[in-house]
């Protein structure tokens, strides 16, 4: 009798391990557009058989993820921007990894020493610049710096100076040259606006196309995705009008990334799943589907974002834009940019 208890057991442990195998899942939070991400994830469920329970969060993730505290479903968070990045880690939302993939894939400046947070993927911060009415030769020299000069009164465009892609990018320049050089450098590009800071990165080439203006600042993907066709035949026309510049004195990055939820209730899961966003063939992914820049210094590009040139990263770390953002914010509301 005891015996065969024993073997029914055993038989029962068996039969559970098989049901929690197949029943693997991963809790993803995320601010991205779910459909650009789907072929990522669908790829993992085939690989792994792990089931990704998408829970698409518009704003406000950390604060969601901090009122569920102990409760919180959430393994992995992902988000866009280093700002929410850090965000996550600053108010104790995420948990230290330690992975040999993720630590082999992703650069030291993509990623926190302590493995709380991982760049998955970048995007460049650039100048547009018209085809027609800038010559190549002077494009190729431009810098963010360059756009505050009394030549090109005027002749910029650029979204509010409150976005976050605008935000980060005034960071880092507060990071390197100071606090009243960033006063005096947005109180000269507002002068040389030749519309109010507003719209899109889109509309940038746009109004270059049009005539509006001759330079302006937007992300490379926005490029890409004109160039291929996303946006429709009119946004083709738009991408077609402008060279996209990777500033000469370094381009400014900015990130997509992720942390393992502090109490990830799947942790293991959520570790693979940040090792398979790593993989090569998740960042070629990543590369075609989305227009960005791979973390993985052996991934290939998008044949288009190759053709926008050699991509020298500006030396500022990330965590230190964040840490300026608050006040390249409060500077950008001081000088009246987007009034």
């Amino acid at each position: 009798m005891f015996k065969r208890f024993r073997v029914t057991l055993g038989a029962l442990s068996l039969a559970m391990a098989a049901t929690a195998a197949q029943a693997a899942e991963v809790n993803l939070y995320t601010t991205r557009e779910p459909a650009l991400i789907r072929p990522l994830l669908e790829r993992f469920t085939q690989q792994t058989g792990t089931t990704v329970n998408t829970v698409f969060v518009q704003g406000g993730l950390a604060e969601r993820m901090a009122a569920e505290g102990t409760r919180s479903a959430a393994d992995v968070a992902m988000v866009v921007d280093i700002g929410n990045l850090m965000e996550l880690v600053d108010k104790n939302l995420s948990q230290p990894v330690q992975s040999a993939v993720l630590e082999g894939a992703i650069p030291a400046n993509l990623r926190g020493p302590d493995g709380r947070w991982f760049a998955l993927s970048t995007r460049a911060r650039a100048i547009y610049v018209s085809r027609d009415r800038v010559p190549e030769a002077d494009a190729a020299k431009l810098t963010y710096e360059d756009l505050a000069d009394p030549r090109f009164k005027g002749r910029v465009c650029i979204r509010s100076g409150q976005h976050p892609y605008n935000t980060a990018l005034f960071a880092g320049l507060l990071v390197q040259h100071g606090e009243a050089w960033l006063r005096d450098y947005l109180t000269r590009l507002k002068a040389n606006l030749a519309r109010r800071a507003a719209g899109g990165d889109r509309e940038v080439a746009r109004d270059i196309m049009a005539g509006l203006c001759d330079v302006g600042v937007a992300n490379t993907y926005y490029a890409g995705l004109m160039l291929a066709g996303r946006g429709g035949e009119e946004q083709v026309r738009w991408g077609q009008a402008i060279r996209v510049v990777l500033p000469s004195g370094g381009t400014a990055i900015n990130v997509s990334g992720a942390v393992v939820a502090r109490h990830a209730p799947n942790r293991a899961e959520a570790v693979k799943l940040l090792e398979f966003l790593v993989s090569p063939e998740a960042q070629a992914l990543y590369a075609e589907a989305n227009f960005e820049y791979p973390v993985r210094p052996d991934a290939p590009l998008n044949t288009i974002v190759a053709g926008f040139g050699t991509l020298r990263v500006a030396g500022t770390s990330l965590p230190e834009i964040a840490a300026q953002r608050a006040l390249a914010s409060r500077i950008v509301d001081e000088v009246g940019f987007d009034r």
